[in-house]
């Protein structure tokens, strides 16, 4: 015969065991739901750094008094992507920043087959305001230029190819210039040439250009431009703090002039950290991104 104080161990010893394995069945399911919780959030945050978009106003104080105020949107380095069906959502947040300007500086597509994606996104952000367009040095490798820049002015965006237009307000003036890419045509009008063009015709005004590659800054100096606007660079697709990004657009360690607000030998260059990315890049706290350039 079991004695009862026999029994009553062995029912002690079997229920307590019985309770280690729920506490130890409970925190393994703890586990894998905190596990799973945070999976879910850093999968999120990672989506958030490719499409979550993102704006910093540039204040330049060099321009003429008439366009204190005026507000310039750069749109650069978008290769194709959607932010929304039709880019609407891109238009969405380009609309709120209420821009009295937009340029666009190039890399819109990056394969001829991505042309397709072009009309509802040029024609949304020429409803915004006037839009002009250089090119990238993606839409020349791609052959794209001959049917992407005729497409673009149908779609109501004006096409700067080595070319200016003047802009007037309040009675100032100032030189919107427009660069082709350096992939372009061998032959073509420089910078400077442009620049000098500019002078001859328009005596000594305040120029803005349009030009892809962060990267030529040096160009731009010599050639005499006030105010650059350019993106090439992605931001450098990896940011960490004390860093101008980590990889450059030959895939270069540290580079430098990869966003924001540059004082250059002569003048001044804003960078856009762009929009998209060519595969197989990804961005980290490097959000895409529309500076809104003010000038004062």
């Amino acid at each position: 015969m079991i004695k009862e104080e026999d029994w009553n161990g062995r029912y002690a010893s079997a229920a307590g065991e019985k309770r280690r394995k729920r506490r130890r069945r409970r925190r393994r399911i703890r586990r894998f739901f905190t596990t799973l919780a945070v999976l879910a959030l850093l999968a999120g945050w990672f989506y958030w750094q490719q499409n979550g978009l993102s704006t910093e106003a540039i204040v330049v104080d060099s321009a003429p008094d008439g366009f204190s105020g005026y507000r310039i949107a750069v749109i650069s380095d978008l290769h194709a992507k959607e932010f929304g069906e039709n880019n609407q959502r891109l238009l969405r947040f380009v609309e709120g920043l209420e821009p009295d300007l937009i340029a666009v500086t190039g890399d819109i597509l990056h394969e001829e087959s991505q042309l397709a994606m072009v009309p509802a996104v040029a024609e949304g952000l020429a409803a915004i305001a006037p839009t002009y367009y250089v090119t990238g040095n993606h839409e020349w490798a791609a052959g794209a230029v001959r049917e992407l820049e005729p497409l673009l002015e149908t779609c109501g965006v004006r096409v700067l190819s080595n070319e200016y237009v003047m802009l007037e307000q309040n009675g100032d003036r100032l030189a919107l210039l427009g660069a082709e890419d350096s992939n372009g045509y061998a032959d073509q009008k420089t910078v400077g040439e442009l620049a000098d063009e500019v002078r001859r015709e328009q005596g000594d005004v305040y120029q803005i250009l349009l030009s892809h590659r962060n990267n030529h800054y040096e160009e731009y100096a010599a050639a005499g431009v006030d105010l650059t606007l350019s993106g090439h660079a992605h931001g450098g697709l990896i940011r960490l703090p004390g860093t101008d990004g980590l990889i450059g657009p030959q895939r270069e360690w540290m580079p430098d002039y990869t966003a924001g607000l540059y004082d250059l030998d002569y003048g001044q260059m804003v960078v856009s950290r762009g929009l998209g990315n060519q595969l197989p890049a990804f961005r980290l706290f490097n959000r895409p991104d529309v500076p809104l350039v003010v000038l004062q």
